[in-house]
């Protein structure tokens, strides 16, 4: 049956895929961003260009951290499910600005929970994000790993999300999940990603700036796969009241030396690298233990880091007029 969902976040990289594949499947999508400048606002609203053609689709430019003005601006209607995807990201900006992460990630969670309770909405899916488990040497990452140890200001604001829908979920009861994503990447992934300002920085022909000695590892989630296990979940809040946490990955890691290998073999240039120390609040490796989520969501990644690359440099060359493809003559 459609249902009518109020997403927040809804013109960011994987808000506006999740929008477009609810859309097409016959849902109501209210989306609400604030179109905060930590990209371009440009590349934002033309994430959205698609949906905004569409009856069923209504965008609130607000943000979701002023509970006043999301209630006005979400007028009276009646909601079926929240998808709650704003918020600040980044792992090394979140050091810079630790007040910023924890109005936008924290206050906006609570404003959207206490939203959801006031309009009666039982069913809640929460954006969280693998940098929860911190620099953990246990590998897969667990879902039942502890998870009290984050480094950085945005991995504690996104396991304080976590904990707050827990809390929601207790008193308030509905389904609520809390997702976390492993690395996503795919068309309009946010240009600060390594694999994005990699490849577009390569087909420049400028250096690329690598941090550690390349040793250390991601487990790459190809945005179509994360798009089919977050409808899934959205679905499942509708079978019944609990609260689970979801890991959503690829289920396999590459080194940032095979990813850029990867990106040279994409563009049809050799990618001229610059090495410096690592940082601060990076990891050494994700790696998702996805059995819950095949449990529970049927879930089945299927594109490969391998297949997704080309597809991500294609789009790149695309939205970039004058640019040559990859073999060709510049």
């Amino acid at each position: 049956m459609a249902a009518r969902i109020l997403l927040t976040g809804a013109a960011g990289f994987i808000g506006s895929h999740l929008a477009e594949r609810l859309l097409a499947r016959g849902d109501t999508v209210v989306g609400v961003d604030n179109f905060d400048p930590f990209y371009d606002p440009a590349e934002k609203r033309a994430n959205v260009a698609a949906a905004a053609r569409l009856d069923r689709y209504a965008l609130l430019e607000v943000d979701c951290a002023d509970p006043d003005a999301l209630g006005a601006a979400a007028g009276d209607g009646d909601f079926d499910a929240v998808v709650h995807l704003a918020a600040k990201a980044g792992v090394r900006p979140s050091i810079a600005q630790p007040t910023a992460y924890a109005r936008a990630n924290l206050l906006g969670t609570q404003a959207v929970l206490d939203f959801a309770r006031e309009r009666a909405i039982e069913r809640f899916v929460f954006g969280s994000s693998s940098s929860v488990y911190g620099d953990s040497a246990m590998v897969p990452f667990s879902e039942d790993d502890p998870v009290d140890r984050p480094i950085s200001p945005y991995a504690a604001t996104k396991r304080g999300g976590e904990l707050m829908c827990s809390a929601h979920q207790h008193l308030h009861g509905g389904g609520v999940l809390a997702l976390r994503y492993f690395t996503v990447f795919g068309p309009r992934q946010r240009p600060d990603l390594a694999i994005r300002a990699f490849a577009e920085r390569t087909l420049r022909g400028e250096p690329i700036t690598v941090f550690g000695d390349g040793t250390s590892e991601r487990d790459y989630t190809w945005i179509g796969d994360i798009i089919d296990g977050t409808v899934a979940a959205l679905d499942l809040t509708a079978s019944g009241p609990g609260f689970e946490i979801v890991n959503l990955g690829g289920s396999r890691t590459t080194s940032l030396e095979r990813l850029i290998e990867l990106i040279g073999s994409a563009t049809g240039r050799e990618p001229h690298v610059r090495r410096t120390g690592d940082q601060p609040g990076d990891v050494r490796r994700t790696h998702a233990d996805i059995g819950k989520a095949e449990r529970l969501l049927g879930y089945r990644p299927s594109t490969t880091v391998e297949e997704g690359i080309p597809r991500m440099i294609e789009w790149l060359i695309e939205r970039s007029p004058g640019r040559t493809a990859p073999g060709e003559n510049s």
